[in-house]
């Protein structure tokens, strides 16, 4: 066998495929390690009773666009979506109207684009309407 940046490589017809497999793994030609299952019926993490905020992140409306994309493609597909902003929900089409940008080559340009119509600081909670 070669050696390749500390890695055997077999060649061709060297016992077959399994030794092939095994050089490539160091673990040998298992499966990799899977999580074992448990029963536990907590989460993960604990969620807290905070308040509801009214909107979307743009970052989840962002991973639902595939790039590169026109503007007019964005505010077809998820104009009417409202996201959330330093001041209060807005909707999608509403903040592209302000932008200057008519292509969005990469989904950080679109975020980045997004931010400067938007700006950037906490955003506010929804309020509670009381019946």
């Amino acid at each position: 066998m070669r050696q390749t940046r500390g890695f055997p490589l077999p060649i061709l017809g060297d016992s077959g495929g399994k030794a092939c497999i095994e050089s490539l793994n160091p673990r040998g030609a298992k499966s990799p390690r899977m999580a074992e299952d448990t029963d536990e019926e907590e989460p993960a993490v604990e969620l807290g009773e905070g308040e509801p905020v009214e909107g979307a992140p743009i970052v989840r409306v962002a991973e639902r666009l595939t790039w590169a994309i026109q503007k007019s493609e964005v505010d077809r597909k998820e104009g009417e979506t409202v996201i959330r902003t330093p001041d209060g929900p807005r909707e999608l089409s509403e903040i592209l109207s302000e932008m200057d940008e008519t292509y969005f080559v990469t989904r950080a340009a679109f975020l980045e684009a997004v931010r400067d119509v938007i700006g950037a600081g906490p955003i506010p909670v929804a309020e509670e309407t009381e019946e």
